[in-house]
Order: structure tokens, then sequence, then C-alpha cells
């Protein structure tokens, strides 16, 4: 039976933090504040630290998340956190300051390394997480995931558990508003990869298909109208609200290929995670059409690009030209034009795909995926 699960508590809209301050006084004394560089310098950091020191809530503020998060940021994070005496975390910023608070909230209480979850449920107890996405996209804020990068082995960890959910989720839109356009189209294109896999996963129902239809409608309209102008609200505040909705929707029936031949690309060559989805999603969706052409043709009917009279596979068809369109409009790169070296990567083609399959996501696709689909779909796309 499929089990549905989201945050403890969303506060989501315009101007909204302050109505989190009954529960941000709850979870402790003092908050670990995990960012990046650019957030800590901006006036969502000092809405955060203005409301903190309202409720007489003392914190630390940890701003060392650069780019996606490794293991050597969440070692420095637990280190620092247990320095400072802290109570509960707050991520702050994109989805990597929200991945390595989870991932800092399992090493506080764990004698192991990170990467010995790797494949396994984690069930330690963490502190209280608070999520607050400065970006519409990634979805961590409603997800039991997070994603460590192992430089070492050059590898994106996916793990999970359902520890991992924050018990808060702190959603306003105006906090994305002054994002650049490229993290915006990154961000985006990414909740819509949720969104179409969750919808077309072995593990969609009944509650995770309105919610990715939803999702889908909302980034269709409202993406290339905030790529164009990203001080539209109506647009940024829809694409936040499709963001939370894709983030919930894998949270329950996961992702499935686009995602797990994303990875390797972001671990390999330094690609941000949204953008590698988008150079794989129109060959990967195509691959995967087969499996679930009803599905994909009820996304074509939901979005008003087919009508009830199209046959099925005519009716996918036009969903995936859409996606296209919808990738050509945000000027997504191909990898060569993104710059990657022809020769690495077509010798790393072998790595990636034994990666791709062995991260799991590729199984929940409605169709058999093998490391040779995997390999072939590498050498299309550059």
């Amino acid at each position: 039976m499929a089990n549905f699960t989201v945050p403890k508590n969303i506060i989501i809209g315009k101007g909204i933090i302050k109505e989190a301050q009954t529960l941000l006084t709850s979870y402790g004394k003092k908050a670990f504040i995990v960012t990046g560089k650019h957030v800590v310098k901006s006036t969502m950091m000092d809405e955060l630290k203005e409301l903190l020191d309202e409720c007489k809530v003392q914190y630390y503020i940890f701003d060392e998340i650069t780019g996606e998060p490794t293991i050597a940021m969440v070692e420095e994070g637990v280190k620092s956190y247990k320095e400072n005496s802290c109570d509960y975390l707050i991520g702050i910023g994109g989805g990597s300051p929200i991945d390595a608070a989870k991932a800092i909230g399992v090493m506080i209480s764990s004698t192991c390394s990170i990467s010995d979850y790797k494949g396994k449920m984690i069930e330690v107890k963490l502190p209280p997480i608070v999520a607050i996405p400065t970006t519409a996209g990634t979805g961590s804020e409603a997800t039991k995931f997070t994603v460590i990068t192992d430089s070492e082995n050059d590898i994106k960890m996916l793990l999970k558990g359902d520890t991992l959910l924050p018990d808060l989720a702190i959603v306003d839109y105006t906090f994305g508003i002054t994002a650049p356009q490229s993290v915006t189209v990154a961000t985006g294109l990414d909740a819509l990869t949720h969104a179409i896999e969750a919808y077309t996963s072995k593990k969609a129902f009944a509650l995770t298909d309105a919610l990715a239809i939803s999702a889908i409608r909302r980034i269709m309209k409202s993406l290339p109208i905030v790529y164009k102008d990203g001080s539209n609200e109506e647009a940024r505040g829809e694409m936040a609200v499709a963001a939370l909705e894709a983030g919930i929707c894998i949270n329950n029936s996961s992702v499935t290929l686009v995602h797990g031949m994303s990875r390797p690309i972001g671990a390999l060559f330094h690609v941000p995670h949204g953008i590698s989805n988008a150079m794989l999603l129109t060959r990967c969706l195509d691959f995967a059409k087969d499996g679930a052409i009803e599905k994909f043709a009820t996304l074509a009917k939901s979005i008003g690009v087919a009508v009830e009279e199209d046959e099925s596979e005519t009716a996918a068809d036009k969903f995936l030209l859409k996606v296209k369109e919808l990738c050509d409009i945000c000027d997504v790169p191909t990898l060569r034009e993104y710059g990657i070296n022809e020769e690495k990567y077509f010798s790393l083609i072998d790595k990636m795909a034994k990666d791709a399959i062995d991260s799991g996501s590729p199984a929940n696709t409605m169709r058999l995926v093998t490391e040779e689909d995997c390999k072939a779909i590498y050498k299309k796309v550059f």
C-alpha cells in the first residue's frame, strides 16, 4: 500500500516567515543555520535573524556550503554544530544548504561516516530541521532525501529515510525573486523533472498523480515567464507552489531515469543538477515513453497541447515536444555547448551508466532500463 508522507509543518505564502515564531521557539534555545556565501548577506537572512532575535533564540551561522554539498562540508558542519552547542538546524538557501542541514543532522547522532548510509535506510534520530528554500525547484524542503557528493569516488550519493523529512518548511516565494536567471531555469527545470518522473514512476499513485499534474501545469505556464521576467510575483508564487508539490511527489513516488543518469554528470563534470537534468530530459522521456504512453498522453491533455480525440501515442509525442520547446525557451545547452571535454566524457560513459543503474532510480521507470540503454542515451545527448 502506498504511504504518503510530508513535512510535519508547512507554512507557505508571501511574507510568511513571522508565522513560524512559535515553532522556532519550540525546537530549542540555539539554532544552527546552514547556508552559503550569497544567502548569508541577503535580506532573507536578515529577516530570519530578526525573527530569531524576537523569539530570543540564539543562533550560529555556518555559511560554508559552496556549491553542492560534499562529505567534507558535512563533517565541518557537524564539528561546528557540536562546538557551538546548538539544539536544531535551519537550512536556508537552495537545495544544497537544505540537503547539507539534513546530512549534518544525521551525523550529529552517528558514529560512522555519511557514506556508510549509501544504499541503506537512515533511521537515526535527528535534531529538529527547518527548511527555508530560496529557490523554486529542488523540493528538498519536502523530501526524505539528501544528495551528498563523495568527492574521492566521484559519486553523488542519494541518501534517504523518513527521519530526513524537515519538521518545518517555510516557503515564501519572495525569497526567490532576486535569484539569477541561471538559477531560476536550473531549479525550475529540476522541479519539472521531479513532477514528470514522479507521475510516470512505477511507485506513482492517486495522491502523487494529482500533485504532479498540478505542478506540471504551473511550471509549463510560469517558468517561461519568470525566465524572462524574474520580478513577476504571480509567476514566482506559482513556481514556489509547484516546486513544493513536485517535492512532495518525489518524496512519495520517487524519481526515475533522468535523475539516475543526471547525478553522474553532476559528480564528474560539476554541472548544476537542474541543468544536467534538463540536458537529459527529452531523450530520457522519449525512452521512458513506451512504458507509460497513457500517462504521457494524459499529461498532454492536462496542459492543453492535445485533445481527447488524439491517439495516445500522438498525444504523448505532443507532450514531449512541449517539454523540448520549454527547454529551448530556457536556452538549455548541450553537454558540448556547456564546455565538457568530449574525449573525457566518452571515456567515462561506462562508469556513468553503472553509477546510474546502481543509484536505483532508473528501476522506477515504467520500462526496463539496462546499463546499455544508459550508455546509448549518454552518447546521444552529448
